[in-house]
């Protein structure tokens, strides 16, 4: 069951409705980032030399250092961002359920619907393949198009914002990270936390507008208040 908190109108006069992509499209108990993390730690061992305990003490400590384990191989170890894209993101989709019910709200809001992800694009195709929305969508903006800048790193977000000529002002942001709303509120677009078990957070109150426990409740809530063809 979907909870809400709205300190703000997010339907009227929105156009653009940006979200991330994993734990968010889909929902977390899919757990796919549990093969994500399995694989990462591969790579790190391969790719370093090292064996499996001390490479997932430095995938920890350069997603804490870095804000992603990539960032920090990139940054440490001259790793090839393509490489470990391609190898981290290969992984079995099929915990996703296809869900008819997120492309038929999706097809209900109006404006343009894209996606921003630190993932790749082909990792985003994969799952929004799987669950059947990938033609709902206008465009995804990955971490290859942010120059390898994770968000919340407020200088990809003006990038997306100018290549994707979004009005902040008209834009709301779904994340299941509180952090990386932080600077899609202070552009000024309306933001959205899907809470997410995998992360203990606090966020700040000034810069989450709506909290909801899955996406596509919180979306059929809207609709149905809105009264959203």
């Amino acid at each position: 069951m979907t909870k809400s908190t709205t300190k703000r109108p997010v339907f009227a006069e929105i156009e653009h409705w940006i979200f991330d992509l994993d734990n968010t499209l889909y929902p977390a108990d899919c757990d796919l980032f549990s093969q994500i993390d399995v694989r990462m730690g591969a790579f790190i061992s391969r790719q370093l030399g090292i064996d499996r305990i001390e490479a997932r003490k430095l995938q920890k400590q350069y997603y804490h250092e870095h804000g992603t384990t990539l960032a920090g191989l990139m940054a440490n170890d001259g790793v090839h961002p393509d490489a470990f894209l391609d190898f981290v993101h290969d992984i079995d989709v099929t915990p996703v359920p296809p869900s008819p019910e997120l492309r038929e709200a999706l097809g209900r809001l109006p404006g343009r619907r894209l996606v921003y992800t630190n993932g790749s694009v082909k990792h985003a195709e994969n799952v929004m393949n799987r669950l059947g929305i990938t033609d709902m969508f206008d465009g995804i903006y990955d971490i290859i198009a942010a120059d390898y800048r994770p968000k919340p790193d407020p200088a990809p977000y003006k990038d997306f914002v100018r290549r994707f000529d979004v009005e902040p002002q008209r834009a709301v942001m779904v994340e299941d990270i509180a952090r990386n709303l932080e600077p899609a509120h202070a552009m000024g677009m309306s933001t959205v936390l899907i809470r997410s078990k995998r992360y203990e957070e606090s966020p700040d109150d000034d810069y989450i507008h709506h909290v909801a426990d899955d996406l596509l409740g919180w979306l059929q809530e809207i609709l149905k208040e809105n009264k959203a063809p």
